[in-house]
């Protein structure tokens, strides 16, 4: 069952302005889902819908297959969230800042110190949260959106900002909360390099659309596809002509005869093939396209 479906979700300021256009998202429960796209695709605008804080114009949206529509209180009772800036009271300790959503919870006190463990905050003493760091302000809020025990915890931008540790302690964080809760998490974000270390499933989005959306593990299948091995030989034409009469299709581009990628085998019985022809070969490269090069050209195309 899916934590969260919307469908055919789309939204504008005005008429020249279309924000959104017929987003379709799947979260799979228990998943850790990312939600990319550059800076201005839709990403915070898609959360504040599914969440309630923008008035729906058109589509769907679902949790655990039941409609949004005329359950929200219900619904938003097992959802945790932190929307852009986290929203902390910086003159208050964590205790106390988290005893201010205790009351709107009507959680137990002895939850704070349970969420405060949780997010290694329990030693921050009297400290005012004025005085944390980013990442200390990142946790708390976190802290703050898990004190009811959510189902489901969406973030929008969590790392933003944070130094390379800051950014580690949060992803060790949400993958230590998937995994000991089982919660579902959407976090959404521009940087694919660090989200694809712990996600589950992608969406990626760009000027509104869905461009893809699946597991991990198809968008490993997309980045073999787009890798390949180039030959710069002196004579291309010619090369280009034994390679399909191997029954390949190669293209040849900047000077080089490019084929998909292949085993290290097949590459060298390759090679042998143009010598043994009489080609000099100048280069044999393997180009084996990485997760951000292929999130580059989905968004720029």
């Amino acid at each position: 069952m899916n934590s969260i479906e919307t469908k055919n979700l789309c939204y504008s300021f005005s008429e020249k302005e279309i924000v959104l256009n017929d987003i379709n998202i799947e979260v799979p429960r228990g998943s850790i889902y990312g939600f990319l796209g550059p800076n201005g695709a839709g990403k915070t605008t898609t959360l504040k819908l599914v969440l309630g804080l923008l008035k729906l114009q058109k589509g769907q949206i679902c949790f655990f297959n039941e409609p949004f529509k005329g359950k929200r209180i219900q619904i938003l009772s097992k959802v945790g969230s932190l929307i852009e800036s986290p929203s902390i009271y910086q003159q208050l300790t964590a205790k106390e800042n988290l005893d201010v959503w205790r009351r709107i919870y009507n959680c137990s006190k002895e939850r704070i110190e349970e969420v405060l463990k949780i997010v290694d905050l329990t030693k921050t003493g009297k400290k005012k949260a004025g005085k944390f760091s980013l990442g200390m302000k990142q946790r708390l809020a976190i802290a703050c959106a898990l004190l009811h025990d959510p189902e489901i915890l969406i973030l929008d931008e969590p790392t933003n900002g944070l130094d390379p540790n800051g950014i580690l302690e949060i992803r060790e964080l949400l993958t230590r909360i998937n995994r000991e809760k089982g919660t579902t998490i959407i976090i959404s974000s521009h940087l694919l390099a660090e989200i694809e270390k712990f996600v589950t499933h992608i969406g990626i989005i760009n000027k509104g659309k869905m461009l893809f959306q699946g597991t991990l593990a198809e968008l490993h299948v997309m980045q073999v596809q787009n890798s390949t091995v180039r030959f710069e030989t002196d004579q291309n034409e010619k090369a280009i002509s034994l390679f399909k009469e191997c029954k390949l299709e190669p293209i040849e581009k900047e000077g080089k005869v490019i084929l998909p990628q292949m085993e290290r085998v097949e590459i060298a019985r390759l090679t042998k093939l143009l010598i043994d022809s009489g080609l000099d070969i100048y280069e044999v490269s393997a180009t084996k396209n990485d997760l951000e090069s292929i999130f580059i050209d989905l968004t720029k195309n």
